[in-house]
């Protein structure tokens, strides 16, 4: 899904006039399990990508068993933006699940008010290490089911059991490719992440 063609977005992406809340979001998960698809397809601006070419060498560190149409990955960083309702502005931050890139996830995940994660019913147990970062970090976050078509469909029960989610995290299904899917994902996040915010103590 990663190779999925993005929408054609020109010219300068400045900041909505009436933007009041400003988010940064990171979308996260495990290898090939369409983020950088996630983004694009969501994005109002151009979105900056950082991707390479699979190479004999990498099909060795990361197995594309059961990505027959995986030909590249990210290595640094996807973004873009996406403003919704209500003047909320989401600043999206595409990160590689691989462990070998956690250094540079914690950087990207500073300031970050949650993080949406990705998940493959094909290869469920590939999301456990990418959860264990995001929880590690303290961040709140919402898991997004991405329907591939061959993928088994499972019920939010059984899902929720297989990935240990507690009934307050929120979990949603949705195809990376289409919009309408992804941007109720993404809300699901900003509001599961605005309700963990802190809130400022009243003025004496």
């Amino acid at each position: 899904m990663d190779s999925a063609p993005s929408h054609d977005r020109t010219g300068v992406g400045y900041l909505p006039a009436a933007a009041r809340t400003l988010m940064k979001l990171v979308v996260t998960g495990p290898f090939g399990v369409g983020k950088t698809t996630l983004i694009r397809t969501l994005s109002e601006i151009a979105t900056l990508h950082t991707e390479e070419a699979m190479t004999q060498s990498s099909t060795r560190v990361d197995s594309t068993a059961g990505l027959p149409d995986k030909t590249t990955t990210t290595v640094a960083i996807d973004f873009g933006r996406l403003t919704v309702p209500d003047d909320l502005v989401l600043y999206m931050f595409g990160t590689p699940g691989q462990e070998r890139f956690l250094p540079l996830w914690e950087d990207i995940a500073r300031g970050a008010l949650g993080a949406l994660v990705l998940v493959d019913t094909r290869r469920l147990a590939d999301s456990f290490a990418v959860m264990d970062m995001v929880e590690e970090q303290g961040l709140p976050y919402a898991v997004a089911v991405n329907r591939f078509p061959d993928a088994p469909a499972h019920s939010d029960e059984v899902l929720r059991t297989h990935l240990d989610l507690d009934d307050t995290t929120p979990l949603v299904q949705c195809d990376a490719r289409e919009r309408r899917g992804s941007i109720d994902a993404l809300i699901a996040l900003a509001e599961h992440a605005l309700t963990r915010m802190p809130q400022p103590e009243d003025a004496s």
